[in-house]
């Protein structure tokens, strides 16, 4: 059920500030509500996530995810991806170009000369049909009809949030076209262990660790060069925790080209499609961890290093580095890098994706 009063709930949204009406679709915000009495709020405007109600070592609760605390603030942003649904294609495809099918598609070129996120208007500004299905557990679907932001075929898409008693989000897609097209799906949570606040601390003496030996190395407009490098003996390798600050402005060309970490992991799997260990995140003062699980071949690590302090949820402020997205997905610019895992989905063919983001407390 979702609450209707703002004190009901932990994060202290009201649900009257996300109900409008945009093109004839209606938008709310939905909270989850675990056993334990923690929440995920969700709204159905891009799939937002608008609060993660997690505690701390002392119980401490807080909000650990950069979001909106209205509808309008979440419409009339320019950060348009802070903490959403990312669709038709995850990450970047150079020049917006690729060849499918003999087919040379050009999409919208929105991240300097190269296509981002999906285009213009992609599934972060999309209004979800919304299903809650008890207290845990939220379905949104929407139909991203044939051409949309210069896509093929006709793409029905399912994307289900549950927010197990283990303070688990887990986020399961699924996908299906009546075309040829690609498909990449992810979503672009801004994580903040230590709780959002004026100003959202650094994350820079979090510690993180990434199951991966191989990255991407980036060029200077953030494209794969099409290698695939070992991350040993370079600051991207994580195989052993350590703080993100600790590299973070080191003197290395990929560390420049991405402005800080925006760089995509090759993850390690036993075989493919498998949900495995991808990373874990934790913020020593609040002793905040977090693991991500899914059965994406790549991630992007992503530490905010583009964002301006703008003014979010109760007043918080986000400056540059104070989140962390971990954004499972298939790799950036796959259409164009045919040895990549690839990301063509076809008619006979279902989208499917398992991501899970479990918060707990450091040993």
């Amino acid at each position: 059920m979702t609450s209707t009063t703002e004190n009901a709930n932990l994060c202290g949204l009201n649900r009257k500030d996300f109900q409008t009406t945009i093109n004839g679709k209606k938008t709310d915000l939905y909270i989850l509500r675990n056993r334990k009495g923690f929440e995920v709020a969700i709204s159905n405007y891009g799939g937002a996530i608008c609060a993660i109600m997690v505690p701390d070592k002392d119980g401490k609760v807080a909000n650990v995810v950069q979001g909106f605390d209205s509808i309008q603030a979440l419409m009339e942003t320019d950060e348009i991806y802070r903490s959403t649904l990312i669709g038709r294609y995850g990450n970047r495809i150079c020049k917006g170009q690729f060849v499918l099918n003999g087919k040379e598609y050009h999409l919208a070129t929105n991240d300097g000369p190269n296509h981002l996120h999906g285009g213009k208007k992609g599934f972060n500004v999309r209004v979800w049909d919304a299903k809650q299905m008890g207290p845990r557990a939220l379905a949104l679907n929407y139909t991203s009809p044939y051409g949309e932001e210069c896509f093929s075929g006709e793409m029905k898409v399912t994307v289900e949030f549950t927010f197990t008693d283990d303070n688990e989000l887990v986020i399961e897609y699924l996908a299906t076209t009546n075309k040829k097209t690609i498909c990449c799906l992810t979503h672009h949570a801004f994580f903040s262990l230590s709780g959002i606040a004026n100003p959202t601390a650094t994350i820079e003496n979090q510690i993180c660790e990434i199951n991966s030996d191989f990255y991407l190395p980036i060029d200077a407009t953030s494209i794969p060069t099409g290698e695939i490098l070992k991350v040993e003996g370079t600051p991207f390798d994580f195989r052993k925790p350590k703080a993100f600050g600790l590299e973070i402005d080191a003197d290395n060309e990929q560390i420049k080209n991405g402005s800080g970490y925006d760089h995509n992991y090759v993850l390690n799997k036993r075989e493919e499609g498998e949900l495995s260990f991808a990373a874990r995140v934790t913020e020593p003062e609040s002793g905040r961890t977090l693991e991500v699980y899914t059965t994406e071949p790549g991630m992007q690590l992503y530490t905010a290093n583009f964002c301006t302090g703008k003014v979010g949820q109760h007043g918080a402020t986000f400056p540059k580095r104070s989140a962390v997205c971990l954004e499972c997905q298939h790799f950036p610019d796959t259409p164009n890098r045919p040895y990549f895992p690839s990301v063509v989905l076809r008619p006979e063919q279902q989208y499917k994706q398992k991501t899970i983001y479990k918060f707990g407390i450091a040993k």
